[in-house]
């Protein structure tokens, strides 16, 4: 997929990429700690004191390697994982009140090294085994099991419902952090081990289901989340109204969207603030993000507030919409109501308190339904909460035919957690698969895998 001249202009790094010789400074400063609360700090605990050795004694492919060993998708987090507050928060320079190793610009050094060399990964066994294995989404956790299980010497084909695979990390995360190119680039590694894909291709009813059963002897479930919770008030149906996740989708992967002059984002997670950037990038002069709680409340990190601030966004806080209005010609403002923080964190609308938010479009980013459709359909897979139930060291659900992992699991946490949800469900999946016998021959009835 090419990205459009027009997107890369006005979406640059976020954090550009290091020139080698400052790569190689920034490696001699990392001081090996015997312990590396890093690695500790990191979901696939990636051995970082090892790989930024390799970078410092100009070890690039190894160094990649070391990264791919523990994390697939190395790459695409060192762009987009939350650092601060994972490994490079846990650096121990901050005890001496010295800047933190830059881990993650390291870590993006080596792997774009790696790509532009045109490397390849491995494979941990020699052995080609027969069982098959369906990896329903294509997003993180699938494509984390899937090339586990290749790199094993399994059968992984991987179903997505859309053209493209990646999942949020293709189509959801904010194009200055990682563009939707460098997403695929990424997903080629895994595609040169063997693994299958099959695009277009919705997985949605207990039918479906039988069919891969049938087919497939484990079926893993990396379905992530479904649709946008809409903002259930007057008016949210109006053309202009749109849910940040699309928005972004567009104009990652299609034409840019056409933003407003004022843009109103309700919502203050990490997606409300990448939607709130990007249509600062597309052109609005006024973008606002309406919060119906305090700033200290907000679930996006501090840095993405930060940088949101940076781009110029605003941000209005205790503020609750309740209608949206418009006329033949479009949205003409946005209605709310001023709130209060109550005991126990009720909120109560302060009477009289009713104003209109001048915008032409509005983006809204309130949270994600699970896929309860889907999930629902799996015979005796466990939920709770709308959530896949799973032991957390295998991945395994309460059907041994069936595992899970990321968002349908966690509820929605950052990519490196579904890679290593993913990463311990394909371990789990070999090691079962391993010890019962050896496939000669079509799988049988799914009702088996019940008994």
């Amino acid at each position: 997929m090419q990205q459009s001249k027009e997107i890369a202009e006005r979406f640059p790094d976020l954090h550009p990429p290091f020139e080698a010789q400052a790569a190689i400074a920034e490696a001699n400063r990392c001081l090996n700690c015997f312990d590396a609360p890093c690695t500790g700090a990191c979901p696939t605990h990636i051995d970082v004191p090892r790989f930024i050795g390799k970078i410092a004694r100009d070890n690039l492919r190894g160094s990649a390697l070391t990264i791919l060993d523990a994390n697939v998708l190395g790459a695409s987090c060192s762009r987009v994982c939350p650092v601060d507050v994972l490994c490079e928060g846990a650096c121990v320079l901050h005890r001496y009140n010295k800047k933190p190793i830059e881990i993650a610009r390291l870590q993006r050094f080596a792997m774009d090294g790696f790509h532009a060399a045109g490397g390849t990964l491995g494979r941990k066994s020699r052995e080609e085994r027969p069982e098959k294995i369906a990896c329903i989404g294509a997003g993180p956790a699938s494509l984390a099991c899937a090339a586990e299980l290749r790199q094993c010497g399994f059968q992984a084909t991987v179903f997505e419902r859309r053209p493209l695979p990646g999942g949020l990390n293709t189509y959801g995360v904010a194009e200055y952090k990682l563009p939707a190119h460098a997403s695929l680039e990424e997903i080629e590694l895994i595609r040169g081990l063997g693994v299958e894909f099959r695009y277009e291709t919705e997985i949605r009813t207990q039918e479906d289901l039988v069919t891969l059963e049938r087919e497939f002897d484990r079926l893993f479930l990396g379905v992530g989340l479904g649709a946008a919770h809409r903002l259930g008030i007057p008016g949210d149906d109006h053309r202009d109204v749109i849910d940040a996740l699309q928005f972004i989708a567009r104009y990652k992967t299609a034409d840019p969207p056409a933003v407003a002059e004022s843009v109103a984002v309700i919502g203050a997670g990490n997606t409300a603030i990448d939607a709130a950037n990007a249509a600062r990038r597309l052109g609005a002069s006024n973008v606002a993000i309406l919060y119906r709680r305090g700033e200290r409340h907000m679930s996006a990190f501090a840095f993405e507030y930060e940088h949101a601030k940076q781009e110029g966004v605003q941000f209005q806080w205790r503020v609750m919409p309740v209608k949206i209005d418009s006329d033949e010609r479009g949205i003409c403002s946005i209605e709310c109501v001023r709130v209060a923080i109550g005991e126990n964190g009720v909120l109560a609308a302060v009477p009289g308190s009713n104003f209109h938010f001048a915008c032409q479009q509005v983006i809204y980013a309130i949270g994600q339904s699970p896929l309860l459709e889907l999930l629902s359909a799996c015979r005796g897979v466990e939920l709770s909460h709308g959530r896949v139930v799973v032991n957390r060291a295998t991945g395994a659900t309460s059907n041994p035919k069936y595992f899970a992992g990321g968002d349908c699991v966690n509820g929605g946490r950052e990519v490196v957690d579904a890679v290593a949800d993913g990463k311990r469900a394909g371990i789990g999946i070999a090691q079962v698969l391993k010890v019962a016998p050896q496939r000669t021959s079509s799988p049988g009835a799914p009702e088996a895998a019940h008994a």
